[in-house]
């Protein structure tokens, strides 16, 4: 079993910065990939940046050159610059476990002038 709690969304105007932090817990050990989602209203979950347990890392095209996924330990970060109301979503911590796929609950971001 894996735990993933994530912090640090809120309310930012257009350009504004935020930080993301997913902690982890459990039997990360087994973890091989970490990723960041995030669901818009009305539209389905997408993939945002991900980081492989080898250290390859990906972003969707809309957030290249604006966010930043890293890894600390247990704890997977997402710095999120430049902020634009498109962004605005509710974003969820991923673990791809070699047994399961493990949630975290989601944090609000909300960019809006």
């Amino acid at each position: 079993q894996v735990q993933l709690v994530e912090s640090g969304g809120g309310s930012v105007q257009p350009g504004g910065s935020l930080r993301l932090s997913c902690a982890a817990s459990g039997r990360i050990f087994s973890i091989y990939t970490w990723g960041w989602y995030r669901q818009a209203p009305g539209k389905s979950r997408e993939l945002v940046a991900a980081i492989m347990s080898g250290g390859s890392i990906s972003y969707a095209e809309s957030v290249k050159g604006r966010f930043t996924i890293s890894r600390d330990g247990a704890t997977v970060y997402l710095q999120m610059n430049s902020l634009k109301p498109e962004d605005t979503a509710v974003y969820f911590c991923r673990a791809d476990h070699a047994i399961a796929t493990y949630w975290g609950q989601g944090t609000q971001v909300t960019v809006s002038s």
